[in-house]
């Protein structure tokens, strides 16, 4: 069973940028495809961007393309997400997941970080 702990939260002007990181542990990191989500205050969970087992093949969400960037490292057993030109309508907490199958982690993956607060000032 892998544990996830998210951290790099924090408060940012619009326009800045954040890195948030997401250590593994219990479980084979390598084996599981990773995924970023958020949920804002008074909304439902959404997907943000996966990443695959290797590292070679990422989605994300229309809404952050081309300014998030999910990275892996396995040898640290951790996944980041890169997140410049935030806006106030990023404000969230952001969630990593892991899931073996790819394309589960980006809709239901089976297992959850307890998150971290990214909050945007406008």
């Amino acid at each position: 069973q892998v544990q996830l702990v998210e951290s790099g939260g924090g408060l940012v002007q619009a326009g800045g940028s954040l890195r948030l990181s997401c250590a593994a542990s219990g479980g084979t990191f390598s084996s599981y495809a990773m995924g970023w989500f958020r949920q804002a205050p008074g909304k439902e969970r959404e997907f943000v961007a996966v990443i695959s087992r290797s590292g070679g093949n990422e989605l994300y969400a229309d809404s952050v393309k081309g300014r998030f960037t999910v990275s892996r490292d396995n040898a640290k057993m951790t996944v980041y997400l890169q997140m410049n030109s935030l806006k106030p309508e990023d404000t969230a907490v952001y969630y990593c997941a892991a899931d073996a199958i790819f394309g589960v982690a980006r809709l239901r993956p089976r297992h959850w970080g307890q998150g971290t607060q990214v909050t945007v000032s406008s």
